[in-house]
């Protein structure tokens, strides 16, 4: 992953990925107060046209038009949601989608947008059908392996290769600070046996689990062999980054974008 720098505005972007993209953080927008400076939620009790400027920078930033973004409307579901040219503005501009967590288009100039603030986001890229994808990964839909379904819906509906995709995992929060009790294990548990134990620690009766590598595994499950990963954490840094755990509910969003353009 590298740093883009652009006056008060900072992003990641990672080397594998080809076409705009980037993950946010919380510097360069105009939201203010608790909410200062990058939020890109329309949820978090932020104005409407303090949203859009933030999203306006955003796109003069990597190259996108805000009214031909997709937003995904996230519930924790394992729901992956083709997005195209008839969808463009939706949670923005236009009416919000059914639940989805995931987005995928191979439809030129849509930029599709997922949010965070300590889960995982993940975006994709398919350089031979120039189809792209964007995954928001909580621990819920990491159990649910929402990475794969995402990489498997490109498969479908566009004829990708999983070998072809390029995946980014960006900040999220680390294993550092992510803390649960045994109800999270179980369900990874439940769920893929013994083979989660390699991405988790006990002590003293908490576990502490690596969401980044989960998925990153996940996605290697899928046949993804090319994937990008941040080392940032979101609850070391809130200062950079919208911490849900760090924060509270007084927070703002960040989260992931990524534009589909024409093959060539």
């Amino acid at each position: 992953m590298q740093t883009v720098i652009k006056e008060k505005l900072q992003y990641a972007v990672a080397e594998n990925i080809s076409v705009p993209h980037m993950f946010t953080t919380r510097k360069g927008g105009v939201s203010h107060g608790h909410l200062s400076s990058m939020n890109i939620g329309t949820r978090r009790g932020d104005s409407i046209e303090n949203v859009r400027k933030n999203y306006e920078i955003l796109g003069k930033a990597i190259g996108f038009d805000p009214k031909r973004s997709v937003h995904a409307k996230q519930t924790h579901t394992d729901v992956v949601r083709i997005a195209d040219e008839s969808l463009w503005g939706a949670g923005l501009y236009a009416p919000d989608l059914s639940d989805c967590d995931a987005l995928i288009t191979n439809t030129p100039e849509t930029a599709l947008v997922i949010f965070t603030a300590d889960c995982t986001p993940i975006l994709f890229y398919d350089p031979v059908t120039g189809a792209v994808g964007a995954a928001h990964a909580g621990w819920r839909g990491t159990v649910a392996n929402i990475a794969g379904k995402t990489v498997q819906a490109m498969e479908t509906h566009f004829g990708c290769r999983s070998e072809d995709i390029h995946a980014a995992i960006g900040p999220n929060i680390g294993p550092c600070c992510f803390e649960t009790d045994r109800d999270v294990p179980d369900a990874f548990f439940g769920r893929y046996q013994g083979d989660i134990g390699a991405f988790l620690t006990e002590k003293n009766g908490k576990f502490h689990l690596d969401l980044k590598e989960i998925n990153a595994w996940l996605l290697r499950r899928a046949g993804v062999r090319s994937i990008d990963i941040s080392t940032h954490c979101t609850a070391c840094d809130p200062d950079l980054y919208w911490s849900h755990r760090k924060i509270g509910a007084q927070r703002g969003s960040q989260g992931a974008i990524i534009v589909c353009k024409e093959k060539g």
